[in-house]
């Protein structure tokens, strides 16, 4: 047998695997391998965790959110009823306000014509006595005519008044 480069290849070859198991190497790779699986493993848990905690907080988020604007809701159509209110609220009070505006001038026409209507009797009560003070006087230019006057103007006052 002839002693090659191959031979001598295979010897160191196979005193390198004997000096790695010597120093235990294979349990060394193992364990170190071991250990990274397990920080992988670690990490991997951790990160489903953040996860699930992630998806609590957005469920949480959208949970508020919707709460949040269903009270907005609540609040805009509470705004808009209690805008109604007070806007049919303010047609009652300006109808009533008119109402009793237009009763008041009403009344106070009512008044002026009452008051006219008396003036205009007083006037002709006036004008009827001035002129049947005239009518008699011409006809009883006489001594007895002034007191048949007074008697008379008495008499047209009480009926006319």
């Amino acid at each position: 047998m002839a002693i090659d480069n191959t031979f001598w290849a295979f010897v160191a070859l196979i005193l390198f695997l004997i000096l790695l198991c010597y120093f235990k190497v294979p349990g060394m790779i193992t364990k170190a391998l071991d250990a990274r699986a397990a920080r992988i493993r670690k990490d991997l848990d951790e990160a489903r965790s953040l996860k699930d905690e992630a998806k609590a907080q957005l469920a949480e988020y959208q949970r508020r959110r919707q709460e949040a604007e269903t009270e907005a809701r609540e609040i805009v159509e509470g705004a808009r009823r209690e805008a109604a209110g007070l806007l049919q609220e303010a047609k009652a009070k300006s109808e009533d306000y008119v109402t009793r505006r237009a009763a008041m001038a009403e009344l106070k026409i009512s008044q002026a014509e009452a008051d006219a209507i008396a003036e205009v009797r007083a006037s002709a009560v006036d004008i009827a006595v001035a002129a049947a003070t005239k009518i008699i006087v011409d006809r009883n230019a006489a001594g007895q005519s002034s007191r048949l006057l007074d008697q008379s103007i008495q008499d047209v006052r009480q009926q006319l008044n």
